[in-house]
Order: C-alpha cells, then sequence, then structure tokens
C-alpha cells in the first residue's frame, strides 16, 4: 500500500527545460506542480471528504441527544439499526477516508514533491555559469537548494491538510447552523469576518518578516561554511575571533528577524482567544437562548456547543497553518533568487558539437574587461597552429587566466571571437568545448570522493589498468597505496576530503595530472601544473608532461620560467595585450620583459612586480 502511493508520482520524470524559469512565485510553484495535479485533485477532494464526516458527526451528535429524549427501549425499537450503522461508518469508514487521506499528503506528495523541486532546482543550477558561481557564497546556494523544497512540501501540505479543510470545515459549519436555526449563523458570520481581520493583518506582516528571517538566515550558513571551508586559512592567521565576530554580526541579525517574527505571532495569539470567546458566547448563548425560548431543541444546544468548541479548538491551529503556509512562501521566494534566475551563458540555438580535426586556435580581436572598463584583455590576436606547444607568461593581472577562461567558454567574450579548427566556439557546445580540453590548474582541488572517483573523473569509462596507468605517469600510484582514511578505507578507495585537504598540495597535484592524463584531450592547457611539486618530483612530472602533450596543442601558463623554456614559442602578456612572443633564445636576445624577468628569477621564479618597483 505504501509503494502503490510513494509512487503515484516519478520526481525524476523528464520534463522540458528552460532557460528562464518563471520569476513570480505562484507561476513557479504551477510550473513544479505539474506532475501532480491529479494527486492534487484527489488530496484536496479527499480533505473536503474528512471536513465533511467531521461536521456530519457533530450533527448527529446533536441528533443523538434528541433521541435520547425518549425511553431506552423505544429509542432503540425505533433506531437501534441507524445507530449500528452509524457506529460501523465510525469504526471502519471513517478511518479508511482518513488513511486515505493522509497517505495522499504524506506519503504521496511530501516525498516526492520536495525531492522533484531539488533535484530540478540542483540541475538547473548546475547549467550555471563559473562566473555566476563566482558571484555568490557555495554555502548560501546550497542553503537555499536544501531549504526550498522542503519549504515548499509544507506549502503544499498546508494548501490541502489545512487551508481546504478549515474551508470545507466552516462551509459545512454555516450549513448545519442555518440547518438548525439560520438566526445561529449571524454570530458565526460577525466571528468570521473579525477573524478574516485578524488573518490578513498577521499574513501581511508574516510574510516580510519570514523572509527577512529566511535570508538573515542564508547569510549566517554563507558566513560560516565560508570559515569552515577556509579553516586552514583562519588557523594559520589565529582569526578565530575575527571570524566570530565575522558571524555573531549576522547571527544577531538572525535573532532580530526571529524576534519581529515572533512578536507577530504573540500579538495574533493574543487576539485570536479574544475572538474564540465572542464565537462560544454568541454561538452557544444564542443557541440556548433560542432553546429557552422555545425555538430550539437540546439537540440543537448540543451540536451548537460542539461546534464552536472545535472551531475554538481548531482556529489556532487554522491560524499557525495560515502563517506556516505564509512563513514557507517567504522562503520560497526567497530560494528563488537563486534557483529561479536564468541561466546565463548558454548554447547557442542549433548548436552543434564541436568538430575537432587538428586543434588549431585562432583568437581575434578579443577584448574582455569582466563588464568593466579596465582589466581583462584588449584587443589580443594570436594563432596557435596544430600542435604547437605555447608558454604563457606576464605578472599577475596581465589577462592570463582570463584567456584560458575565455577559451573554455566559462565567460562569453565581450568582443572578438575564439576560433577551434575555423568554428566559433559560441556556435558549439559547451559540453563538447570542454571535452576537447585538457587542464590542470595552480588550484588543485579534488572532490570528496575516493581517489579512484577523482582519476576516473577524466574519463568514466576508463578500465582499472588506464585508470592506475595514467596515476603511474603522474607519479602517484606509489603514494597512493599507501593512503588510508579515517573510515579504514585504502589505496585507489580512500577519500580525499573536502577539496582534497587529506593530501599534501603535491599529492593533489599528482592526481588532478593523473586525471587529465586519463582524459587525454587533444587540446591541453596547463596553467602553474607544477607549482605544489618539489624539485624531485618536478623533474620526474616534467618528462611526463612533455610526454603527454606529443601531438597535442598545448597552452602553458608559468612563473617558473624554467618549465617553459622548451615550448614552441612563447608569449609574454602585460597590461591584457601579448607585448613579445619567440622562442626562448630570440626572447633573451631581444632583451625586453621575457630578459627582465628571466635575469631576476632566484630559484626559478619569476619576480612579479614591476621593474621600476623591484629596483626600489
Amino acid at each position: 500500500m505504501f509503494r502503490f502511493f510513494e509512487n503515484l508520482v516519478d520526481p525524476f520524470v523528464a520534463y522540458e527545460e528552460v532557460d528562464k524559469p518563471p520569476t513570480r512565485l505562484w507561476p513557479f510553484m504551477l510550473d513544479y506542480s505539474r506532475p501532480f495535479r491529479r494527486v492534487f485533485f484527489w488530496a484536496a477532494l479527499m480533505s473536503i471528504i474528512v471536513a465533511a464526516v467531521e461536521i456530519g458527526l457533530i450533527y448527529y451528535m446533536g441528533r443523538v441527544v434528541d433521541l435520547l429524549g425518549g425511553s431506552p427501549s423505544e429509542v432503540w425499537q425505533a433506531h437501534g439499526t441507524e445507530l449500528v450503522l452509524v457506529a460501523l461508518f465510525i469504526l471502519f469508514l471513517r478511518p479508511i477516508l482518513h488513511v486515505l487521506d493522509v497517505l495522499l499528503l504524506n506519503n504521496a506528495i511530501l516525498p516526492n514533491f520536495g525531492t522533484l523541486i531539488r533535484w530540478r532546482a540542483h540541475k538547473h543550477v548546475l547549467r550555471q555559469s563559473v562566473g555566476w558561481f563566482e558571484n555568490d557564497f557555495a554555502g548560501r546556494i546550497a542553503n537555499r537548494i536544501m531549504q526550498t523544497p522542503p519549504a515548499a512540501g509544507e506549502v503544499v501540505f498546508q494548501v490541502f491538510d489545512a487551508i481546504s479543510f478549515s474551508l470545507a470545515y466552516l462551509i459545512g459549519a454555516a450549513i448545519l447552523l442555518v440547518a438548525a436555526d439560520p438566526r445561529l449563523l449571524l454570530p458565526l458570520l460577525i466571528w468570521f469576518a473579525l477573524y478574516a481581520l485578524l488573518v490578513r493583518w498577521t499574513v501581511q506582516r508574516v510574510g516580510p518578516a519570514s523572509q527577512a528571517a529566511s535570508d538573515a538566515r542564508s547569510t549566517v550558513t554563507g558566513r560560516v561554511v565560508d570559515s569552515y571551508t577556509n579553516i586552514h586559512s583562519v588557523k594559520m592567521f589565529a582569526h578565530a575571533r575575527q571570524e566570530l565576530d565575522y558571524a555573531r554580526e549576522a547571527i544577531e541579525e538572525t535573532r532580530r528577524t526571529f524576534q519581529t517574527e515572533m512578536r507577530i505571532f504573540t500579538i495574533m495569539d493574543a487576539v485570536l482567544v479574544a475572538l474564540n470567546g465572542v464565537l462560544i458566547i454568541g454561538v452557544v448563548g444564542w443557541a440556548i437562548y433560542l432553546w429557552m425560548q422555545g425555538s430550539a431543541t437540546v439537540g440543537v444546544v448540543a451540536a451548537a456547543t460542539a461546534l464552536t468548541l472545535r472551531l475554538n479548538a481548531m482556529t489556532g491551529w487554522i491560524m499557525w497553518a495560515l502563517t506556516s503556509f505564509f512563513r514557507q512562501l517567504g522562503v520560497v521566494a526567497e530560494g528563488m533568487e537563486t534557483i529561479a534566475q536564468p541561466v546565463d551563458l548558454l548554447d547557442a540555438p542549433g548548436a552543434k558539437p564541436l568538430q575537432l580535426t587538428d586543434g588549431r586556435i585562432e583568437i581575434r580581436y578579443l577584448s574582455h574587461h569582466y563588464g568593466r572598463e579596465t582589466g581583462g584583455l584588449d584587443h589580443v590576436n594570436l594563432t596557435i597552429q596544430p600542435g604547437e606547444k605555447v608558454g604563457l607568461i606576464g605578472r599577475s593581472g596581465a589577462g592570463k587566466s582570463t584567456l584560458v577562461k575565455l577559451l573554455l567558454r566559462f565567460y562569453d567574450v565581450e568582443s572578438g571571437a575564439i576560433l577551434i579548427d575555423g568554428q566559433d566556439i559560441r556556435t558549439v557546445t559547451q559540453d563538447s568545448l570542454r571535452r576537447n580540453i585538457g587542464m590542470v590548474q595552480q588550484d588543485s582541488a579534488l572532490l570528496h570522493r575516493s581517489v579512484r572517483d577523482n582519476i576516473l573523473y577524466g574519463r568514466p569509462d576508463a578500465t582499472e589498468d588506464q585508470m592506475i596507468a595514467a596515476a603511474k605517469q603522474a607519479e602517484a600510484h606509489d603514494f597512493i597505496l599507501d593512503l588510508q582514511d579515517p573510515q579504514g578505507r585504502t589505496g585507489y578507495d580512500a577519500h580525499v576530503g573536502e577539496r582534497g585537504v587529506k593530501l599534501s598540495g603535491g599529492q593533489r597535484q599528482r592526481v588532478t595530472l593523473a586525471r587529465v592524463i586519463l582524459k587525454d584531450a587533444p587540446i591541453l592547457l596547463l596553467d602553474e601544473a607544477t607549482s605544489a611539486l618539489d624539485s624531485e618530483v618536478e623533474a620526474a612530472i616534467q618528462e611526463t608532461l612533455y610526454g603527454m602533450m606529443q601531438g597535442k596543442t598545448v597552452i602553458a601558463i608559468a612563473h617558473r620560467l624554467s618549465t617553459i623554456a622548451q615550448m614552441d614559442r612563447i608569449l609574454v602578456m602585460d597590461g591584457g595585450r601579448i607585448v613579445e612572443e619567440g622562442t626562448h633564445a630570440d626572447l633573451l636576445e631581444q632583451g625586453g620583459l621575457y630578459a627582465q624577468f628571466w635575469a631576476r628569477q632566484s630559484g626559478g621564479f619569476m619576480n612579479p612586480e614591476p621593474a621600476e618597483e623591484a629596483a626600489e
């Protein structure tokens, strides 16, 4: 039975992905609710039926009071069958209806609705560009991915468990009172009007207050995760106190916003108690007055009393349900700020996979300043022939990393074009472009998974032997065999920790190299590929790198000039432009920037400061 209801909706069902999700709250909710329309219909129907049954029971209790006016034998003879049938209904059919209502809510809707939103939101966020992620905290993005689905699930739950039930119950109560005596409806209507005003007052304030509290909680999460992610820097600079102060500011703002939210609920509770007093005195007192006038039976008084006491008990629950409904809507609205943002870097309409034949790279009049007036690249022209090995050097901020990011299409160029084998990279699919490019970065962060998973990330379909061969080429196999994590996993099964923190910098770099070796892409980008290695390992790795380069088009960024001295051509960048190019010998002979860098090297590193600053 559970499995039947749990499988009524597949949260991973295929759907049409959109680049611009709805940015308004209700269209956003409706878009995610499409697979649940049929289940929602039955949930609403069952909620109404359950409410009708509860009203019917109150009505029937009043009828029972009236029936008991006769002698027991007369009552049993006249109404015994009726009483037995009602008892059977209460014992058997009523629980079945209630269980169906609960199964639809708890088993068909809640687990699947949150899962569907989390899956689709995560899928949408993964399509965002690198630049999009660089503009936010990873912790805050993850927090919104985690918070929004349960909040949306709570919204749906309250719609069917509280709002539809309470509306059906209220309508049923009005019908019951009118059937008993139309005059009993008057105090109920007066109470309902006042109750509606209280609901309106509460809702108008709870929504913004809840969103402010949710924003504040997300900020706390972002700051705390930022501290934990950079715990090595925190400890190294002994800045635990500064991090506490940084977090305390956000935590205090969370407390302040939560206090504001709770004040609204306290006022609501106080007014609600007074209103419920009006309801009880109005309906029950009026019913007693009608009985005293001979216009109502004792059963009517009993039914009216039971109804108002039930409403008195329900009103607090309904109010909390409504405030929870709008509070969770505030959380969903805050989550939408992240998960409903349009994808800002798209494949062109009709984009086809990159057809890489030779590996020729052409850069034409390329300019990119990240939306600013300065920085980045400025009118760069460059052609790299198939199989050519190009070294790229320059001071920090010269534009080297920008060139690599644009080549990978992590950003779209602001002007100019990049072509690979005559194809503008903006006209091919991003995935096909990146599959044909292997890159080793200076920041050799790894996934918090096993060593095997990290190496196979380069080529998931590779065999065990191919993976081990790549690790051996990267001089990583021996140290991998000695690894053991806290859970007792060893060798290639050992987990490396978040961003690979359980490995040394050199070990991380070698695992990264193994991953790129296994990928075996025809274009190779090296960004300080040996910067984390000691001299002995670097010497061994250099041979591996030169072996990797055979038959590939290579761009290698380096501050350690000895690592690129053997390249076919070396480019010197400064101020976003290529200012010198040639072989190592040619550039030394020119006596320009490259020659100055080479002359100033100490231990094989380039002086990153301008000549006049170094002279000072």
